[in-house]
């Protein structure tokens, strides 16, 4: 898949969790006291795993103990969001007319959707970041290496590194439908810079 369609794949993702987050917060306001302060109380630990799996998806870690700590303590989180959205969905299953098994399966219904949806973002984020970097490396890297000359032969030149305006037309030519923010996202100039060396005609 390309990094367009991932996204678009996450996007889908994303509206599951929150849908699952959303459905499991209006049971634990249902079924807290009828007051604003037990109704905050209940909500906040399925919010809570919704900002701390958007956080783990969006920024990356390089060293392996701190992934350990994030992913324990994102398993910690989970584990109390879904132990408490668990006690209110059965309390609100059965009050609102939910007989036999039925309150005691219907949450595991939401809380496995928030469950699934957490993982397949995060799965996603990884797959995005494998997709998106080889290319910067493949576009970018060669040409920013000087070749190695003796001593003698090494003169001052000006163009040594490859100029923005290139790297742009690499990535264009590379990515004909990539949308001009990712490309300045890659390159780290700005969206306007980009435009310009697009819209700059061709040098013969």
């Amino acid at each position: 898949m390309t990094a367009e369609q991932l996204r678009r794949v996450r996007w889908g993702v994303r509206a599951a969790l929150v849908l699952g987050v959303a459905t499991s917060v209006a049971a634990n306001v249902l079924h807290a006291n009828p007051n604003p302060i037990s109704q905050a109380i209940a909500a906040w630990p399925p919010l809570a795993l919704l900002l701390t799996v958007e956080l783990i998806s969006r920024v990356p870690v390089h060293q392996r103990t701190l992934a350990v700590v994030r992913f324990a303590a994102t398993a910690s989180i989970a584990a109390i969001a879904a132990y408490v959205s668990y006690v209110h969905m059965v309390g609100v299953a059965a009050r609102y007319g939910e007989q036999g098994a039925a309150p005691y399966l219907i949450p595991l219904s939401v809380d496995g959707l928030v469950i699934v949806a957490s993982v397949c973002l995060v799965e996603l984020a990884g797959r995005l970041r494998a997709v998106e970097q080889p290319d910067t490396a493949a576009d970018i890297a060669p040409d920013s290496v000087a070749p190695s000359l003796p001593d003698i032969e090494r003169t001052p030149r000006r163009k040594t590194r490859p100029t923005t305006a290139a790297a742009v037309a690499k990535l264009r030519a590379r990515h004909p439908d990539m949308p001009t923010t990712d490309i300045a996202r890659r390159l780290g100039v700005t969206d306007r810079t980009v435009r310009r060396h697009l819209n700059r005609p061709a040098t013969v």
